[in-house]
């Protein structure tokens, strides 16, 4: 094949990768016994073939000694020759001709290694135990000035080297090395082990002095504490406390306060002192934040309940309590819960500066959003504070206060509290303000008007016996509210408490002359009850026909029927007496009564079975009115006049539908056959008979 000019001399074929065929697999079936992984690790372990390692050479004469340790040097030298930056390379080196006990070859190695990476550590401390290990000590110390010189901030140097001047018994030596390291100011651990290092040998005066030298470069709780320690254990108790109390008075504000405190607690205690101890529990207990003060509630609890009486152990009881509240109004202001409850808290505790700072706290977090349903919990804040303010400090202008700015905080175009409203006036009230309540209800009726504000101050004016406020009130209050059935009714109610027959008359006609109203039922029934309790009964005739042109309800029928079988005829103005002296009289002015309720009766039932036949379980129920109305008038009624009319009750059923339109079944329901309908609908007789048939089949078949 001619040669690719791209290839050179090379052909496509000869540059092609040939990938082995893919093995068919014959038998794709499970093998009977499986392997497992761990087999076939085991038996690739069993054919691994051994080691071959180089054969040991034994050097019998200083030549062939030379000879390997020349080979030797060359390969290292050319092995960090090529890797100058691999230190263990170096190290390799450098613990070689250790063995060979050349010691300068092996300085010389260490040299030149700490000249490619002296800020290592590690080498600085390979090379000092060389010097150390075979008692080389200046050289030792030589290495270790190098050392600490170059990388102070390596407490490990610095911990090694006065190892070895100690275990060398250089005291002297060990301390100097001490100072220098405490000139770099180093962590607490440092300042410690130097303390330690002269408390081994007895020097207390020495080992008191660093520790001022420590609680200065130092200045932590923990430090403090330690110093303090210090001194109490060699029974130094002033001096402790002299410590403590220096601590408190620079670190009282410190995130780790907490911890001196408990300390400074714990050691008045140790040393028999409660009361100071109680005091600086509570001096703690003021001064540190309550987010950082968990420790230091739980070891005041466990104090007070060894040393303190029952009214210390309360006390710290409601300041761990106090604490949790704190953690939890911390985190959501807006709990409103947990404001109740450690408000309930500091109420019972009875401090009144307390109370009211943790009702200003609580009151400050406003629901975020302008919606009545975030308020109504944060309300009562308020309420609560208006309240202990009122009956528990004793306090009327902090009181009104509370209500003013309540009030001004309030988006009443958007909602309002009738309650608030309600309980400042009540409260000028019974503060004898009778101008300010009533400022204050008048600003409520202008500003958010609801029912409780109308009804509230209608009540308070009429008490006070001013009608003339109060219709001024019914009128605004109809004003804003035209379709409200009840204000109608107490203005009417008023009107005829006070005689004014003719305005309540007058306002019942306004009322229903309205064209919307929200319980219509409820007027006409008090406009009829009115006219009732007037004696005025033609009136009441007048608006029951006026009301069955609204609306032909069955309670309208039976109502209108009821009041004809109870009322008088048209001699209803003659005097009593003489008729009840007169029996003839008195019964003709029943059957006049029957026979009016009977009317009414009638054209109900007229009505239902011509205008509304569907209507049958109505006008079932007006037939059983009827017969009950017949009945109570004894023998002057007809009750087979209705009972010749009363329906035959029948069960039936009606397919039913789902809600996709598809058959879901049947359903029973009972159904009403009037006579009229059977009169009307002679094929009605067939079925009646047809069912009867069935009715005698079945009992047959269960017989």
């Amino acid at each position: 094949m001619a040669s690719d000019p791209n290839l050179g001399f090379l052909t496509k074929r000869d540059t092609e990768v040939k990938l082995p065929r893919p093995t068919r697999v014959k038998n794709k079936t499970p093998a009977t016994i499986q392997i497992t992984a761990e087999q076939i690790l085991r038996e690739a372990r069993e054919r691994q073939e051994p080691e071959i390692r180089p054969p040991k050479q034994k050097i019998t004469d200083v030549h062939e000694l030379a000879d390997y340790r020349l080979r030797k040097r060359k390969e290292f030298e050319d092995l960090i020759r090529r890797a100058r930056w691999n230190t263990g390379a170096w190290v390799k080196y450098a613990a070689w001709e250790e063995s060979q006990g050349d010691f300068a070859r092996a300085r010389s190695v260490w040299e030149r290694v700490l000249e490619v990476d002296y800020r290592n550590p590690t080498l600085w401390l390979k090379y000092a135990e060389l010097e150390m290990r075979h008692r080389f000590v200046n050289h030792a110390r030589n290495v270790w000035d190098r050392a600490v010189a170059l990388l102070p901030r390596v407490d490990q140097l610095w911990y090694k080297y006065i190892h070895m001047e100690e275990m060398l018994g250089d005291v002297a030596g060990a301390r100097q090395i001490f100072e220098r390291w405490m000139d770099w100011h180093p962590d607490t651990q440092g300042w410690l082990s130097y303390i330690k290092f002269e408390l081994r040998y007895n020097e207390v005066d020495r080992a008191r002095a660093i520790y001022e030298r420590f609680v200065a470069d130092h200045p932590r709780p923990s430090s403090f504490i330690k110093y303090a320690k210090f001194e109490a254990k060699r029974g130094e108790i002033s001096r402790a406390r002299a410590i403590y109390e220096r601590a408190v008075d620079l670190l009282s504000d410190d995130e780790e306060a907490e911890q001196l405190f408990v300390a400074f607690a714990e050691f008045e205690e140790w040393c028999k002192e409660t009361e100071r101890a109680r005091c600086i529990y509570r001096f703690s207990l003021d001064h540190v934040p309550k987010g950082r003060a968990e420790e230091l509630y739980r070891k005041y609890v466990a104090f007070e309940k060894q040393y303190g009486d029952r009214k210390g152990i309360e006390d710290a009881i409601v300041s761990k309590r106090r604490f949790q509240y704190e953690e939890e109004v911390r985190k959501n202001p807006l709990n409103y819960d947990c404001w109740f409850d450690y408000i309930r808290l500091e109420e019972s505790v009875g401090n009144k500066d307390m109370v009211r700072e943790v009702y200003e706290r609580a009151i400050a977090n406003v629901p975020p959003a302008e919606e009545k349903r975030y308020w109504q919990r944060y309300i009562y804040l308020w309420i609560n504070y208006a309240l202990y303010e009122e009956l528990d400090a004793q306090d009327m202008d902090r009181t009104r206060e509370v209500y003013r700015e309540c009030l001004k905080l309030i988006p009443h175009k958007k909602f309002s509290f009738a309650k608030i409203w309600l309980m400042a006036a009540q409260f000028e009230i019974r503060q004898m303000n009778l101008k300010g309540a009533r400022k204050i209800l008048g600003n409520a009726i202008g500003m958010a008007p609801k029912d409780k504000i109308f009804k509230k101050y209608i009540e308070i004016e009429l008490q006070l016996g001013n009608i003339t406020r109060c219709r001024t009130l019914y009128q605004k209050y109809l004003e804003w509210a035209p379709a409200n059935c009840y204000a109608w009714c107490k203005y009417a109610e008023l009107e005829r408490s006070l005689s004014e027959t003719e305005r309540a008359r007058s306002l019942f006609e306004l009322a229903i002359a309205q064209p919307a109203l929200d319980m219509p039922e409820l007027l006409w029934k008090a406009y009829i009850d009115f006219e009732i309790s007037e004696g005025e009964y033609e009136r009441t005739r007048q608006l029951y026909e006026r009301l069955l042109d609204r609306t032909k309800h069955l309670k309208v029928w039976i109502s209108y029927a009821k009041f004809e079988a109870s009322a008088g005829g048209d001699d209803e103005e003659t005097d009593d007496e003489v008729l009840e002296k007169n029996d003839i009289n008195n019964e003709e002015r029943q059957r006049k009564r029957i026979e009016r309720s009977r009317g009414v009766f009638e054209r109900a039932f007229d009505y239902f079975r011509t205008s509304a036949p569907e209507l049958k379980e109505e006008r079932a129920m007006l037939l059983e009115d009827w017969l009950n109305t017949e009945s109570s008038f004894g023998s002057l009624g007809d009750v087979s006049l209705v009972q010749k009319k009363l329906p035959r009750k029948v069960k039936k059923r009606r397919p039913i539908s789902s809600e996709d339109g598809t058959p879901a079944g049947f359903e029973e329901y009972i159904d009403y056959i009037f006579a009229d309908e059977v009169a009307m609908a002679p094929n009605l007789k067939i079925m009646e008979a047809a069912y009867k048939w069935k009715r005698q089949k079945l009992g047959a078949d269960d017989d």
